[in-house]
């Protein structure tokens, strides 16, 4: 795709706990997370601030848990998310940056209790603020909290950094003449059940017009080039 006209003065990174996981498939793949580390702090560096909300698939996926029940599998995965963002903002510290993961609900003193307050307190100081335990209640997905954290803290932009480097027509991991696309607004995604969003979180964005970008986080410098103008994965309208 080339270049983009959407603001990148303060974003949300949305990264899957399978991409932190690497080919292990599970837990973190340390080489894997430094890189993301170091690509953030490149921007950071830059003037663009920083948030990240990241899936705890790398753990739990509560929805194949069998008979157990949904509300005890979905406070699991919040838990999950929670290991995620501590493991990967402490590596973010290493690399040279201020982090603060806050969660929706106590943790004791691992976490902060979420303020949109000081979390854009924070924001405006460069430091990074990791958005974990998704919205602190069942039944809503990481993709739900993602969506309502950049608008709560009025972020220009969610960029989406999967094992995937866009949006397809169908799997092409089984299909080799899949077709990508370069441009698609929710709507379509939604139509078509192409499986990018679910449903709470596309009806969010659309109300709100909350722009996305999906990309290949595997790929060489993907963070850095989307944010730097050089997209090639997905640009998602709320049109």
């Amino acid at each position: 795709m080339g270049t983009t006209d959407i603001k990148m003065n303060r974003i949300l990174l949305k990264l899957s706990g399978e991409a932190l996981a690497g080919d292990k498939k599970t837990g973190f793949d340390e080489e894997t997370v430094r890189e993301v580390a170091a690509q953030v702090k490149t921007i950071v560096d830059k003037g663009t601030q920083v948030s990240v909300v990241i899936g705890g698939g790398n753990f739990w996926r509560g929805r194949t848990s069998g008979d157990m029940d949904r509300v005890k599998a979905d406070q699991i995965g919040m838990l999950a998310t929670v290991m995620n963002c501590v493991y990967t903002a402490d590596m973010f510290r290493q690399a040279g940056m201020k982090t603060h993961v806050m969660t929706p609900f106590v943790c004791g003193n691992v976490t902060e209790l979420f303020s949109k307050d000081k979390a854009v307190e924070y924001l405006e100081k460069g430091e990074v603020v990791f958005f974990a335990g998704g919205t602190g209640h069942p039944y809503f997905s990481t993709d739900t909290a993602t969506v309502l954290m950049a608008i709560e803290v009025e972020c220009d932009v969610i960029l989406m950094a999967k094992a995937i480097d866009g949006v397809y027509d169908s799997d092409p991991k089984v299909n080799p003449n899949a077709k990508k696309f370069d441009n698609m607004s929710i709507n379509e995604i939604v139509d078509k059940k192409l499986g990018v969003i679910d449903l709470a979180s596309a009806v969010l964005a659309m109300e709100n017009k909350m722009p996305m970008m999906l990309f290949g986080l595997n790929q060489e410098n993907s963070i850095v080039k989307t944010v730097s103008g050089q997209f090639t994965g997905t640009s998602i309208t709320c049109e």
